[in-house]
Formats: C-alpha cells, sequence, structure tokens
C-alpha cells in the first residue's frame, strides 16, 4: 500500500517528545536533561529545533567534533590554576564564555553537549552544570554505555532523563496524515471497516521497515519498501562500524555482528524464556557451551547493545503473580525495522516473523508505559501459569489491577488465558489480533493489534 503524496505536506517528521521537551523548560527543576536513545533516531534534530524555538541563545558542542576538542581548550584555560595564586570564581562559565564570548547565564540560554560519551571530563561535569548555573543543559550521546567505564563521574540526582526511540506507529501516521484516524476510530469495530483496513496496512508497512527516521522519510518519497529496506542495512551497518570501536578485544569484534541473527534465532525458540541468556547466546554462536571467556565477551556485547538502545529485555512473571518475577529472560527489538531485519539474518522465516514482530510490537508500547510507570516493573513481563503462558502481564498502577494480554496474529483465543478468567488471576484479558474489527465479551476484551497503543487496561464489569 502506498500512500496519498497529496495528502502529506511537510517532509518533516513531527515528534511526540518535542512536548515533552517544552514540559521540561518549563518545570526549569534545575537539573541537567539527559536525552537518550539510539543513533539516528533524531536526537541532535530535535534538540536543535527545541533550541532554536524556545531560546534566545543556543550553544551546541559536539564532543566527536571540533567544538568539542575548543570546549576543552577553553575548560583547560579557564581552570589552569598556580598553587599560591587565589582560585577561579566560575570557571565554568569563564570557560563558555571563552567557547563563545555572547554566553549568557540567563534562562533564555540553553546549551547543548552532544556524544558527551566521549569526554569522561566533560561527562563528569554534569553535576557543577546543574547546580552552578541558571541556564539550560541539556546532554545526549548514542553510545552512552561508554560512561559505565572507569573515569566516568554517574550524576545521580543531578539529571532528568527523556527517551528518543524510533518513530511510533503513531508518529509513522501522523507522518502520512492518518493520526486522526487512528485517535478517533472506536476500539471495538463500530467503524467503517475500511478505515480498520487501513490503518492495517500501514501498520504491516510499519512492521516492514520501522521507525528510524531516515527509512520514513524513504517512505515518504519513494513508497518504495526495497529502497526503504537498503536505508535500513546502512544505519545498521553504520551503528556495527561505530560500535567496534568501543571493543577492547579481537574476541568482542568478532563475535558482534554474529550477536543480532544469533538474539533473533533465540528470540522465536522458546515463550517460558531463559534463565540464562548470556550461556544461550554463546551456544548459538559457537555451536557449543562456550569457555567462561566467551560468556563474558557476549555480556559484553549484549549489554552494548541493550545501553545502546537496540535491544530490550522482557521479565517473566511465575504463575501470573507479579510478586514472584524472573528479570530479563527474554529479547524484543526496539525498532521493527531492526527486528524484522535480523530475524531475516537469522533464518527465521513465515509465521514466526510475523509472530513475533506481532509482540515486539506490543512490547514497544508497553515499554514506554513502564517508562512512564503506568504500569509496574521496570520492564514488561510475560507470564507462565501452569503449563501455558501469557504473551504479556500488566499491572495497572493507576487501578492496581491485573490483565493479561495474548497476542495473535490470526482468529484463535489462548487456552492460557481462558484458564487465568476461569481462575480468577486477571481482571480482563485483552486480545490484540491481526485479523479484527474488535468487541468485547464477558471479561475478554478484543482490540485489532494496531490500536494497542489506544487501550486503556481499564476493563470495567
Amino acid at each position: 500500500m502506498k500512500y496519498d503524496r497529496n495528502v502529506v505536506i511537510s517532509m518533516e517528521l513531527k515528534r511526540d517528545i518535542y512536548s515533552e521537551l517544552i514540559k521540561w523548560k518549563k518545570r526549569n527543576s534545575g537539573k541537567v536533561l539527559e536525552l537518550k536513545g539510539a543513533r539516528q533516531t533524531g536526537k541532535t534534530f530535535i534538540l536543535d529545533k527545541f533550541a532554536r524555538e524556545n531560546y534566545k541563545r543556543f550553544f551546541y558542542i559536539n564532543m566527536a567534533q571540533s567544538t568539542g576538542e575548543d570546549f576543552l581548550m577553553c575548560l583547560a584555560q579557564a581552570t589552569a590554576w598556580t598553587p599560591g595564586e587565589p582560585r577561579i570564581e566560575k570557571p565554568l562559565h569563564r570557560a563558555l564564555q571563552l567557547f563563545d564570548p555572547t554566553f549568557v547565564d540567563d534562562m533564555d540560554t540553553i546549551v547543548v553537549v552532544d556524544e558527551i560519551q566521549e569526554s569522561a571530563k566533560v561527562f563528569s561535569l554534569i553535576r557543577q552544570f546543574s547546580r552552578e548555573f541558571i541556564c539550560h543543559f541539556v546532554v545526549t550521546g548514542s553510545y552512552l554505555g561508554k560512561t559505565l567505564q572507569k573515569g566516568y563521574f554517574l550524576p545521580a540526582g543531578d539529571t532528568e532523563d527523556l527517551m528518543m526511540e524510533t518513530l511510533s506507529y503513531e508518529e509513522f501516521l501522523d507522518a502520512i496524515g492518518k493520526r486522526e484516524l487512528y485517535e478517533t476510530i472506536d476500539l471495538y469495530g463500530s467503524g467503517a471497516h475500511a478505515d480498520y483496513d487501513e490503518l492495517k496496512a500501514y501498520y504491516e508497512i510499519y512492521c516492514e521497515i520501522g521507525g528510524y527516521p531516515a527509512v520514513v522519510t524513504r517512505y515518504l518519497e519513494t513508497g518504495n519498501l526495497d529502497e526503504c529496506r537498503e536505508v535500513l542495512s546502512q544505519v545498521i551497518r553504520i551503528f556495527v562500524e561505530e560500535s567496534l570501536h568501543y571493543f577492547g578485544n579481537i574476541l568482542e569484534m568478532n563475535l558482534f555482528e554474529q550477536l543480532f541473527p544469533a538474539i533473533a534465532q533465540l528470540s522465536v525458540r522458546e515463550k517460558k524464556g531463559y534463565d540464562n541468556l548470556v550461556k544461550e547466546l554463546s551456544e548459538i554462536i559457537y555451536k557449543e557451551d562456550s569457555n567462561k571467556a566467551t560468556k563474558t565477551s557476549v555480556n559484553y556485547a549484549t549489554a552494548w547493545l541493550y545501553r545502546s538502545d537496540i535491544i530490550g529485555f522482557c521479565g517473566k512473571a511465575v504463575e501470573c503473580n507479579p510478586a514472584d518475577t524472573r528479570a530479563d529472560v527474554r529479547f524484543y527489538f526496539r525498532d521493527l525495522g531492526v527486528a524484522r531485519y535480523f530475524l531475516k539474518t537469522g533464518g527465521v522465516t513465515g509465521a514466526a516473523v510475523s509472530g513475533y514482530l506481532s509482540e515486539n510490537f506490543v512490547y514497544l508500547d508497553l515499554f514506554k508505559r513502564a517508562r512512564r510507570v503506568e504500569i509496574s516493573g521496570m520492564a514488561p513481563m510475560f507470564g507462565t501459569y501452569k503449563t501455558g503462558e501469557i504473551d504479556f502481564l500488566v499491572n495497572n498502577t493507576q487501578n492496581e489491577k491485573i490483565y493479561a494480554v495474548e497476542v495473535k496474529a490470526g482468529k484463535s483465543a489462548g487456552k492460557t488465558a481462558q484458564m487465568l478468567l476461569k481462575d480468577g488471576r486477571v481482571e480482563a484479558v485483552y486480545f490484540l489480533k491481526g485479523d479484527t474489527y474488535g468487541g468485547v465479551a464477558e471479561r475478554m476484551v478484543t482490540v485489532p493489534i494496531y490500536l494497542a497503543g489506544r487501550v486503556g487496561f481499564d476493563y470495567k464489569r
């Protein structure tokens, strides 16, 4: 399916995070904002837009480019001190004034420090940025996992954080002029079937290409999925090449590219998760139980993918009990295009691909809800119950009730979900299906999967 090019007026992609940046500015908490997110999700673009539209003065420092080198020279000069001489007052203010004489420390000024992970010295100044300045500071970087190394002072309590994801399905619809339809269509099928079918078709395209801005832009320009896949492969290649610069030995570098398809293979193998993901990955990559050094390397590389916001973890609620959970027992990808790419690379085909992508789509929605503390837990979780499992278990923090979520590509209903209802273990079951227009029965709510983001988990009997 192709969008109507007459509907698309602007190629600038609107991002929901912009309103969150506005809220941060208005709060004026005094804390430095740390904008996290994978490479090429649009962090620099949105910060440039936000800063220019909301401040009189905007200073941009990129620690991976010449502006970063310039700032370090200014910092060295401003903080230079000879024993016996008076201490320099406000050396960081002086450093910024040396960097740009127009710098003024007031609320009309914002300083953005990009790729801050490239300088342990500057990263360790975040606490001082927070406590010694009136103006606003934002720090960001694509590989903030590096800051866990020695030499980086973690400024707990002095930062707020926001997560910049790839475009969500809702943002994708916004780009093609269909968001209003998404936000107003009835969840349970009372709208025109043609409207549901249109949203479903766009959902299927979104599952193909994912939400990286460069990929979505190419779709808007051409409507050609093959070209979109080529852009996505370039995004992935750049990420891999840049990541290799942060690895310390040949073993880690060699296994890194093997890790992606191995994660994809592992993700579709076992529905009930693994107690030791690193061990299982090591066995896939090396075809045998690997030695301690190899497991350490796999663990390091996996942690890098997590810290780089490429993959996410899912927990497990034993017997669907949120108080009895196991952390990090399943993988999901943080972008559907990346997920599909590596499922194919890993040799996964057919229904397994569509089934996993459907679950991954719902995972991404629940992941955002967990970050907003709308549902309990640091990450989404699935549940085991008796001899079966439920795709996701949601503990709503607003009404303190528990709901089961079953993700289905077709029309079938899950047996485990039926048992949970019969035994009174959940308030209701939400069936998120690709082949439905929605409906409500006793304690069973069916919603088209592409409307998952609008589900309130607030079923009332």
